[in-house]
């Protein structure tokens, strides 16, 4: 139990100083020195309510992800009745109530057509059901109805998306440790520490960057498309705020064209005869295919570029756009222009998210909790120290220096995880200083007893180690899963409490335990005391 070889103490003092090297740079980048860029400086990342920063609760609307379902399952709906074979022949398909409403002019065909849109459905998760139900009425119409299940599915699948797509937005601003996390059915919480421009954040969570390529109803007349008229199979789409038509509109087809979820790179650029920003964009194979054919069977003709439901432009095309690559203008600063490349590039949302909470916290609030998270700490500390150096002498010594050492090896393994530290984190930073301790003072009392039962030295020493660490495994098993269970259920600042409480557990157990033993079977081989003042 007390026999430590030269390669264990090596062992033991290289994980120690290895850690304890690693909290040097946080440690000055917290007194606010430089560090050198010259030596590697892995640093704890601080949260949003200590280096400030912006707060944002993000809603989505389930209403848009059901109309969204009732568009895209009209448009597969209309494409399996025409490619049946033979031709399933039907009237106007109807949307009215949220459900698909499909008049067949053949009664005859009833069964082939519930046989033609049955593959479009899909199991709804787990739940039993499917996500759309068919039904035939009147002998001759087909009606295809959303299920609550399908749309809680459908409204579940979107906030995911758009969480990832949150995600990749504010990485591309270069932000660290963000917290972007699930709220509720239909809410997406984002906390940015260090952010110091808020509304360039509000900008880029808040723009869809729904892009779709469509061709325009020139059969419209441009007073009826400012009134809001279109005929059936066509929409109005206004200009966007800036473009050269900005307060007009124009009338589109409704179903067909490109959607720019095919897109695997966007890139600000210059236009090379205006030099004027641009966003330069790529189709992925099936997309680009699918482009050089719209602007193969479309030339001479207008198509539209809608960016979240706003028209940047509507070019003529002149000739096949055969390579994949678009380039989209409108009106661009190299700033909008490089916040669009960055939203097309992470994906668009596939819900509308509207912005229902703010909040920013000043680094000056942070830098208040950081000074009196110190002060608590540096209490506490002396107060621990005091109290086991006048309980224990040489023991408490040993218990200091290992609760010293814990610290800094929390602080340094925080930094090589790049982990980020809170308010909470600075508690538990607090709590672990006495709860270090515990395990001291659960060894040195047991010693204490195996002295007065008569017990040698040594023999006291290695029973005291050995009885007390059950103890001690034990405790730390049951904290330890406290800890995940707050990791894996918790918030942003819960997780940084609990993230300070599991690495704590295990620092505390080395230095408490496996560290003093060390320093204690070494006293013992030099020392040989006779009696122990403990």
């Amino acid at each position: 139990m007390l026999d430590f070889p030269r390669w264990k103490r090596l062992f033991l003092w290289g994980i120690t100083l290895i850690a304890v090297f690693a909290a040097v740079p946080s440690i000055v980048s917290l007194t606010g020195a430089g560090w050198p860029s010259a030596l590697p400086g892995p640093t704890v990342n601080l949260g949003l309510d200590l280096a400030g920063g912006s707060h944002i609760l993000l809603e989505a609307d389930p209403a848009q992800v059901a109309r969204q379902r009732l568009d895209t399952m009209e448009e597969a709906v209309r494409d399996a009745l025409r490619t049946a074979q033979p031709r399933i022949r039907h009237g106007e398909i109807s949307t009215a109530g949220g459900r698909l409403s499909v008049m067949l002019e053949d009664a005859g065909q009833v069964d082939a057509a519930r046989d033609a849109i049955e593959p479009l459905t899909t199991g709804a998760g787990l739940t039993g059901q499917r996500d759309w139900t068919i039904q035939v009425l009147d002998g001759t119409r087909v009606v295809v109805a959303p299920t609550q299940a399908g749309l809680d599915l459908a409204v579940t699948q979107a906030m995911d998306s758009a969480t990832e797509v949150v995600r990749k937005r504010i990485d591309a601003l270069g932000t660290r440790e963000p917290t972007i996390i699930r709220q509720g059915d239909n809410r997406i919480v984002v906390q940015v520490p260090g952010l110091d421009d808020p509304q360039a954040l509000k900008d880029l969570l808040g723009q869809t960057a729904n892009l779709e390529f469509k061709l325009v109803d020139t059969s419209v007349p441009l007073a009826d498309a400012a009134q809001g008229m279109a005929p059936p199979g066509s929409e109005i789409v206004p200009y966007a705020p800036g473009t050269p038509f900005a307060g007009s509109a124009i009338a589109v087809e409704r179903l067909g064209g490109i959607r720019g979820d095919s897109l695997t790179n966007a890139q600000q650029s210059f236009n090379p005869q205006t030099n004027e920003p641009v966003v330069t964009i790529t189709f992925d194979a099936n997309g680009a295919a699918r482009f050089a054919r719209l602007t193969t069977q479309n030339v001479n003709r207008q198509f539209a570029i809608i960016l979240d439901g706003k028209v940047l432009s509507a070019p003529v095309i002149n000739e096949p756009i055969l390579g994949g690559t678009a380039e989209i203008s409108g009106s661009f600063t190299v700033e909008s222009a490089n916040a669009l490349a960055i939203s097309l590039r992470s994906g668009a949302l596939p819900v509308d998210l509207t912005v229902i909470e703010e909040r920013t916290v000043g680094p000056d609030l942070g830098a208040d909790s950081i000074r009196s998270g110190i002060l608590a700490m540096t209490i506490g500390s002396l107060l621990v120290i005091a109290l086991m150096v006048a309980s224990y002498g040489r023991f408490g010594l040993y218990a200091t220096a290992a609760l010293i050492l814990n610290v800094l090896m929390i602080l340094g393994i925080m930094a090589v995880m790049n982990t980020t530290l809170t308010l909470p984190g600075i508690a538990g930073f607090v709590l672990t200083i006495g709860a270090a301790v515990d395990a001291n003072v659960l060894i040195y009392e047991r010693i204490r007893e195996e002295r007065k039962r008569g017990r040698r030295v040594i023999a006291a020493v290695e029973t005291g180690y050995a009885e007390a660490s059950r103890a001690i495994y034990d405790a730390n098993v049951t904290n330890f899963i406290a800890g995940v269970l707050l990791f894996l259920f918790g918030s942003g600042p819960v997780r940084g409490f609990a993230v300070v409480l599991i690495i704590g557990l295990f620092t505390s157990v080395f230095t408490g335990v496996t560290l003093t033993r060390m320093w204690v079977a070494g006293w013992l081989r030099r020392a040989r005391p006779s009696d122990l003042t403990i």
